[in-house]
């Protein structure tokens, strides 16, 4: 049991806090019992949030940024799976590639993954060289028909 003294509008109160059980205290004050709800202060965090935009399988929405291996896939994108950095780069612009080709080695929560055409084609265009830090579902290389 703690004792307070408050002093509200100039009158003096003596309060005795018996319990408090969540947010409800039981009290005495001056000699009477009451039971009182506690409003918990809300304290705003100094901390900023990170915010990442949402990502969205292919095929899910417009905005499809990863894809499914398994899907067939028309003239387009070989995209990050997961974040990483970039190792080793297998192909150049102008390379005809087969499905299953290893066109570059990226690294991912420190494992070397190989990653692979989904379709045959001609490479196009590559949007990363070694050494880069990439994000899920950024664009590494183009294949065309």
């Amino acid at each position: 049991m703690k004792k307070f003294s408050f002093t509200i509008s100039g009158n003096k109160y003596d309060v005795e806090l018996h319990d408090i059980e969540e947010n409800i205290a039981q009290i005495e004050v001056n000699g009477s019992t009451y039971e009182v709800e506690i409003h918990k202060e809300i304290k705003t965090s100094k901390t900023p949030k990170l915010v990442r935009p949402q990502v969205f399988p292919t095929g899910e929405s417009d905005k499809a940024k990863t894809a499914k291996p398994s899907e067939r896939k028309g003239t387009g994108g070989i995209k990050a799976p997961l974040p990483g950095t970039i190792l080793e780069l297998k192909i150049k612009v102008g390379d005809t590639v087969k499905a299953g080709d290893v066109l570059l080695i990226m690294e991912a929560m420190k494992m070397e993954n190989n990653i692979k055409a989904d379709k045959p084609g001609t490479i196009t265009d590559i949007k990363i060289k070694v050494g880069d830090s990439v994000l899920e579902g950024d664009l590494l290389v183009e294949i065309g028909s």
